[in-house]
């Protein structure tokens, strides 16, 4: 059995910033614990924005705090993020995130990652 907690991952290598903005990203799971995808908490200060793309993941997102706005770069469609709102960028989509008010997201990433990971010039991470 796995027991971690948000504040005992604090400044390890499980946390990190997100490309673009303070956002702290702090990841429960990784490819070490060996269950086959990374779950992690994000939490985004107001008014924060980053562009990703991750091309070498699928990677799924539950809002759970906050709002926010999810652009598909490709396309120029938005959605509206809130508490109870899921995306999951199953075509390695391009997007952005900008988020109106402070925001809290869980997200799982497939293939996991390995810890100390941070996004390249295009927003990804790489590959394995």
């Amino acid at each position: 059995m796995i027991v971690k907690t948000y504040e005992g991952l604090a400044g390890s290598k499980n946390e990190t910033m997100l490309k673009g903005g303070s956002a702290v990203t702090r990841r429960f799971l990784l490819e070490e614990d060996g269950v086959g995808f990374t779950l992690s908490d994000i939490r985004f200060g107001p008014g924060e924005g980053t562009q990703l793309w991750y091309k070498n993941h699928i990677e799924a997102n539950y809002i759970i705090e906050g709002e926010g706005i999810l652009e598909e770069l490709d396309t120029g469609i938005t959605h509206e993020l809130k508490p109870g709102v899921m995306y999951c960028l199953d075509k390695h989509d391009r997007h952005r995130i900008i988020s109106k008010t402070p925001m809290r997201v869980i997200c799982v990433f497939n293939p996991p990652l390995k810890g100390g990971e941070v996004h390249d010039e295009d927003g990804s991470y790489p590959t394995r």
